[in-house]
C-alpha cells in the first residue's frame, strides 16, 4: 500500500473550446478519480472572503471555481499520513479551469481573490452526508500549518473566526 501523502490530491484541467461567443468545457466526468458523486453544492462568495479549513474523513470532494478567482489551500489532516498537517496551495479560476479531487481527511479552504466567485463542490460519500456540525475546522492562520495567505484581514464566518489553534 502506498504511503498517504499530499500527492493524493489530484489536479485536472479539462479540455475546452473557446471562440468569440465564449467557451465550453466539462466540469466533471465519471472517469475523474474513478468516483461517483451524490451531492453537489454551489457556493457564491464576495471578494476578501476566506472560507476556512473544513473537512471530514468520509467525503471525496471534486472542486472547481466556475466564476472568478480563488486561492485554495488544502491541508492533510490524516494522522497516518507522511504529510500530516502539511498543505498545498492552488489558484483556481474560471480562466484556468483547474479542478481538484480532494480525498477524505483533507481540509479544504479558499480565499476569494476576485470581486465574486462561484465555487462548485461535488461530494461523494457512502452513508449520510457529513455536514458542518460533524466536520473538523482548522484555524486558517494557525502558525503550525504555516499557510501563506495573500490577505491580512479576511472576511470570516463565525465558525472560522472562532476556530481554535492546534
Amino acid at each position: 500500500m502506498a504511503a498517504k501523502s499530499l500527492n493524493d490530491i489530484k489536479e485536472f484541467t479539462p479540455s475546452s473550446f473557446e471562440d468569440e461567443r465564449g467557451d465550453i468545457y466539462t466540469v466533471h466526468k465519471d472517469q475523474e478519480g474513478g468516483l461517483r458523486y451524490n451531492h453537489d453544492k454551489v457556493c457564491t462568495r464576495s471578494g476578501g472572503v476566506l472560507v476556512g479549513i473544513h473537512g471530514d474523513f468520509d467525503t471525496n470532494k471534486f472542486v472547481s471555481c466556475l466564476y472568478g478567482r480563488i486561492y485554495c489551500a488544502i491541508v492533510d489532516y490524516r494522522d497516518d499520513s507522511v504529510d500530516y498537517l502539511k498543505h498545498k496551495t492552488f489558484v483556481l479560476s474560471a480562466e484556468n479551469k483547474r479542478q481538484l479531487l480532494i480525498p477524505p481527511g483533507f481540509g479544504n479552504s479558499f480565499l476569494v481573490m476576485s470581486n465574486m466567485c462561484v465555487y462548485l463542490y461535488k461530494l461523494g460519500y457512502s452513508g449520510e452526508y457529513t455536514d458542518c456540525d460533524k466536520q473538523f475546522t482548522l484555524r486558517w492562520d494557525d502558525p503550525k500549518l504555516g499557510i501563506y495567505w495573500p490577505i491580512k484581514n479576511p472576511i470570516l464566518s463565525q465558525r472560522d473566526a472562532e476556530a481554535q489553534l492546534l
